[in-house]
């Protein structure tokens, strides 16, 4: 019986959840980067080994890579994108003498990720990630002041937005500022506003068609450098699927998948499967995207979300929201015992719980959500396998 290989999310040294916290809630595996190294050098093998080692010291196993990001310049095809790409393909190199099977990356165009809340408040006394439409367009709005966002909202909305500033006291909107400008997972630099309006720019002339053309270009360039050695490459849908800011999304559907399979025809280009991205799309078709990517898919994340009409959502807990996490499990193992490839599976964030409450951690990524989140998942996939062992 093929199972999956359960990990969990590691920071670093500087990460307040410990190796061997991780260790204890059963993982066999971590999935981690090198933060410390800019976006846009080249990972050296030193780097990569000492990393290794201590996850293997801790008694666990490092195949997955969370992420290596990809440069603005790469995504912009700037001046320097050759001299990116050359400094990507040498960290695939490196990653791969040394044992990673798998890389993650995004190329969602200057924020990884967007919430307006990490710490919404759950019935129980948790705290979830929170995307409020509504609390967006007051950071878009009257927050940041992007030139001509509202051109992208109705009259309603707009008022709407400036009847809940005025409403706002001015630490409601200081927190606002401050959630909504969260820095990159793994960072504790925050975005300031010039920063990101200056990133904008960048944008300026790119719509989602040259985004695509972009992606392309990079996947003809790294994707030969993958599979020469032994590298999947696992792209992470866009965290929301629609565009904020005025960004273009090009990793959203399952249209955006086959046109990302088709741009390198390869079992090095695949994709990294998380419902929590992916369910915020009603039109999504969770359990279909496995059926027809399944062989493509290198890396699970799994998280439940809990959306609404009016285009919010939280994470709900892993066994609770809008996706049927039984059926997913079941299509994954199903999966599995078809290739015989046991994927790595990671529980995507989680509540803040119990003692958790009262440290600081990264959004998404305290240890006892998580361990909760686990052991839900473990317990499910144990019962739809009936094996407790292999």
């Amino acid at each position: 019986m093929v199972k999956f290989e359960q990990s969990m999310r590691w920071f670093g040294e500087n990460d307040p959840v410990k190796l061997s916290d991780i260790r204890q809630a059963g993982c066999s595996a971590v999935v981690t980067a090198l933060h410390h190294i800019p976006v846009g050098e080249v990972w050296p093998v030193e780097e990569i080994r000492k990393r290794k080692h201590l996850i293997e010291e801790a008694g666990m196993c490092w195949h997955v890579v969370e992420s290596l990001p990809v440069h603005e310049g790469i995504k912009t095809k700037n001046s320097k994108f050759e001299e990116l790409v050359g400094n990507y393909k040498q960290s695939l190199k490196n990653l791969g003498s040394c044992g990673i099977k798998v890389v993650t990356y995004n190329f969602m165009p200057v924020l990884d990720w967007m919430r307006t809340d990490p710490a919404y408040p759950m019935p129980g006394g948790g705290k979830a990630l929170r995307f409020e439409r509504l609390a967006f367009l007051v950071f878009d709005l009257f927050l940041l002041n992007r030139p001509g966002a509202e051109k992208e909202y109705t009259a309603s909305e707009i008022r709407q937005a400036a009847e809940r500033f005025d409403s706002m006291s001015a630490e409601e909107k200081a927190h606002l500022f401050k959630s909504t400008l969260l820095g990159l997972p793994g960072s504790d630099e925050p975005f300031t506003p010039a920063l990101i309006l200056k990133a904008l720019q960048t944008y300026a002339e790119i719509d989602r068609h040259t985004l695509k053309v972009h992606l392309h270009a990079f996947l003809q360039e790294i994707i030969p450098q993958a599979e020469e050695v032994g590298i999947k490459m696992a792209i992470h849908p866009d965290d929301p699927p629609y565009s904020i800011l005025g960004l273009p999304r090009i990793v959203s559907t399952a249209e955006d998948l086959a046109f990302i399979a088709a741009c390198s025809p390869s079992s090095s280009n695949g994709f990294c499967y998380c419902t929590g991205s992916l369910s915020i799309l009603p039109s999504n078709d969770l359990e279909g995207i496995i059926s027809d990517f399944g062989r493509l898919i290198h890396f699970v994340h799994l998280r439940n979300t809990t959306k609404d009409t009016a285009g919010n959502f939280y994470e709900a807990a892993h066994l609770d929201g809008d996706v049927d996490m039984y059926r997913i499990m079941k299509k994954l193992i199903e999966l599995m015992q078809e290739t015989q490839v046991s994927l790595p599976l990671r529980p995507d964030h989680g509540h803040q719980l119990l003692d958790d409450l009262q440290k600081k951690t990264y959004p998404g990524y305290s240890a006892i959500g998580r361990l909760k989140g686990l052991a839900e998942l473990r317990g499910l996939e144990l019962g739809i396998t009936g094996s407790g062992t292999g």
